[in-house]
């Protein structure tokens, strides 16, 4: 459900905001001070939407890492993998974000669009797999 949330949220960014060419963290020579940059003036200063999906953003990166602390117990290592390659898909998807963000690169926003639908294949393989073990008679 969080991964709908940051669609529908890149959906209204998409449709309703223009980034400013020049801000924090525009064209930096240097990515990850830019990064940070950018993700500091966006979110308190930036246009409201794309504010509100760079912090949601960033709040699915650290849910989706917590996430596989809770895959660990499971008698599968599937589920573990697959909640590993999905945190890495969102954690890349949010690179391409800030990379569109200061650099306004359109290959950047399809990047990060691939890797949402990456990881959103495999936390529904894992959700699918949990309900088809679960169903399984242990006797």
């Amino acid at each position: 459900m969080l991964l709908l949330v940051q669609y529908l949220l890149g959906m209204a960014v998409n449709i309703y905001v223009v980034l400013p060419g020049s801000h924090p963290g525009a064209s930096a020579s240097d990515y990850f001070t830019g990064a940070v940059s950018g993700l500091a003036w966006v979110i308190p200063d930036g246009p409201e939407w794309a504010g509100v999906h760079a912090a949601f953003g960033l709040a699915l990166v650290l849910a989706a890492f917590a996430g596989i602390t809770l895959t660990r117990g499971q008698p599968s290592r599937v589920a573990t993998a697959l909640s590993l390659l999905g945190a890495l898909a969102i954690l890349g998807a949010a690179f391409n974000g800030v990379s569109f963000l200061n650099y306004g690169h359109p290959f950047s926003s399809m990047i990060m669009a691939g890797l949402w639908a990456v990881a959103l294949a495999c936390y529904l393989t894992g959700m699918f797999l949990a309900a088809r073990l679960a169903g399984r008679d242990p006797a």
